[in-house]
Formats: structure tokens, C-alpha cells, sequence
């Protein structure tokens, strides 16, 4: 039998992991409160989105080159040939939500695939692409 102390510390951690998982939404959410402070924003595009997805950009790369040009599919990483769970939210519930996680992967991929950090504009798109996958 665990202690009190060690079981009741598992169970605050356990409770923890769970308040700080979002929705895809509001990661949305937050691109949106960032995208805000950038003149002229309008709203996303989940077209601009696909386009952005689907287009080869600065390093010959699109997004679509590792995660293919269907996101509810497995993807597999050109260099490494590793397996990449498909990208659509509504396939894969581990998608977007965590932040930290979906800043971390958009700035290493925006570097590869277009030499560069994606703007908010770009990331919301990107989301709201993704979001109509079923």
C-alpha cells in the first residue's frame, strides 16, 4: 500500500496534467489574441490554412511533404523516415493540446519548412485548416 503522502502527491499530479490540457479550440484561442496585435488582422482562414499546408515554401518543403496531403493520414518525416500520427484534431486528440508542445513543433517545422518562425496569422490558419479534417 502507497503512504498517504505519496499517494495524495500522485493524485494532485494526476489532477494537474489534466487542468493544463486544451482543446485545439483554444489553442485557436490563443493564436487568435496573438494574431489580434498584428495590423489589419480579419480573422483565420481555414483556405489560407490548406494553401499554406499544401505549398512548397522557402526550402522546397511543405508541411504536406512529412505530413502528407491528407491530415487525418500517418505522416513519416523526410530525413529521418520516422512515423508522424496524423495531423487533424478530430483523428488525433493528441494534437494541440498543449501549448508549450505546439509552439515547440511550429517553431521547429516553420524553420524547416520556411526558413522561419510562423507568424500567429499563419499558425491560426494552419489550425483552422486542420480543424475541418474529419
Amino acid at each position: 500500500m502507497f503512504p498517504r503522502k505519496t499517494l495524495l502527491a500522485f493524485m494532485l499530479g494526476i489532477c494537474s496534467m489534466t487542468t493544463l490540457a486544451q482543446t485545439p479550440q483554444e489553442t485557436l484561442d490563443i493564436f487568435r489574441r496573438q494574431a489580434m496585435e498584428t495590423p489589419g488582422f480579419q480573422g483565420f482562414s481555414a483556405t489560407r490554412g490548406e494553401q499554406f499546408f499544401k505549398s512548397t515554401h522557402a526550402n522546397d518543403w511543405s508541411c504536406s511533404t512529412c505530413h502528407t496531403q491528407n491530415p487525418a493520414a500517418l505522416g513519416k518525416h523526410a530525413k529521418t523516415n520516422k512515423t508522424i500520427g496524423p495531423m487533424a484534431p478530430a483523428i488525433n486528440a493528441e494534437r494541440f493540446i498543449d501549448q508549450a508542445r505546439v509552439e515547440k513543433w511550429f517553431k521547429r517545422n516553420c524553420n524547416d519548412v520556411v526558413d522561419r518562425a510562423c507568424t500567429p496569422l499563419e499558425k491560426g490558419d494552419v489550425l483552422a485548416y486542420l480543424l475541418t479534417i474529419k
